[in-house]
């Protein structure tokens, strides 16, 4: 070996041992997560608790800070480019997975730039008619009154580019029909309409809809989940009600930036998998309708690289560039 072999040899090797005497340190100063959507929203609710479970497991204030803006693309793109030293965080949720198809300067590729940690929940959506607006009591009488009519059935989402969205864009091709896509400013307005009956369906996440699938204004069709909804116990899965292996799930997890040495993330990786078990945790949880996710870090980032494959295509087959 020359002398420059030898250098970068020993260069390499202090790097090494430098960032490791980082990691070991870890965490010295407060901890930012960034949230790249609004205060208030899905991805906020389920970062706050956790955070402060997390603190008190590491001794160290996480700090939430929310970044809104590009379907939460400003905020990612920020954190894909913070320092990777385990001081700047990001919690993310299944939007991030395609995001790069939907915003094309998004700025950042969530497999490339990011390193999985932990997930936190998991929100399975349903299909919820009006009943007053669309006569259907099955899935399979929804699927049926869309083939006999294409186009004429009104399908609200929270907007273009959304989850919602393309689960309504998997949902025509895996089922074969054709509906009419009316996109809103958020899931509120959508919901609204719904309830109103200026649209006669939605795909939503079942914890905003369970108080008025019980008071009668809504019926749910089915869960796009792979269990039934505890608190909509007699609603059918998707596989139970006849469309099998139709998935449509929110996931919310913590990423941080890629190159983030390695026992940082498993030190985070055990902070939140102890703050997920906390009695907190389980009551705002089952409240959300969310599951809580206790697995591995390699287990979450395999799940990752499946959930950005599988987005991916149907963000490309829903043809939708924004800003």
């Amino acid at each position: 070996m020359g002398e420059l072999g030898r250098r970068a040899t020993l260069g390499g090797a202090l790097a090494s041992v430098a960032a490791s005497a980082k990691a070991a340190d870890w965490p010295a100063k407060p901890i930012t997560w960034v949230v790249p959507f609004p205060a208030g929203g899905a991805t906020d609710v389920f970062a706050r608790p956790v955070a402060a479970q997390v603190s008190g497991v590491l001794g160290q204030t996480i700090v939430v800070d929310n970044r809104g803006g590009a379907g939460g693309t400003i905020g990612a793109a920020s954190v894909a480019r913070a320092a990777p030293d385990g001081y700047t965080m990001m919690v993310g949720y299944t939007g991030l997975a395609f995001a790069p198809i939907i915003y094309p300067k998004a700025g950042f590729d969530l497999g490339r730039d990011f390193a999985p940690i932990s997930a936190f929940a998991r929100v399975a959506s349903a299909l919820v008619i009006n009943p007053a607006k669309l006569d259907v009591k099955t899935l399979k009488e929804f699927i049926a009154a869309a083939k006999a009519k294409p186009g004429s059935i009104d399908v609200a989402s929270a907007g273009l580019g959304t989850v919602p969205h393309l689960t309504l864009v998997n949902f025509q091709m895996r089922a074969g029909v054709s509906l009419h896509h009316v996109p809103y400013r958020g899931g509120g307005p959508a919901l609204q309409d719904l309830l109103a009956g200026t649209v006669a369906a939605s795909f939503s996440s079942v914890a905003t809809l369970v108080p008025q699938i019980r008071a009668g204004k809504l019926r749910a069709l089915a869960i796009a989940g792979r269990r039934r909804e505890p608190l909509l116990p007699d609603v059918p899965t998707m596989d139970e009600a006849g469309l099998k292996d139709f998935r449509a799930v929110s996931w919310f997890g913590l990423f941080s930036p890629k190159a983030t040495p390695a026992p940082i993330l498993d030190r985070m990786h055990g902070a939140v998998q102890k703050a997920l078990a906390a009695e907190e945790i389980k009551r705002v949880w089952a409240e959300q309708a969310a599951k809580v996710e206790l697995e591995s870090r390699a287990d979450f980032t395999r799940f990752v690289g499946q959930e950005i494959v599988r987005w991916s295509a149907t963000a490309r087959a829903a043809n939708v560039e924004l800003e």
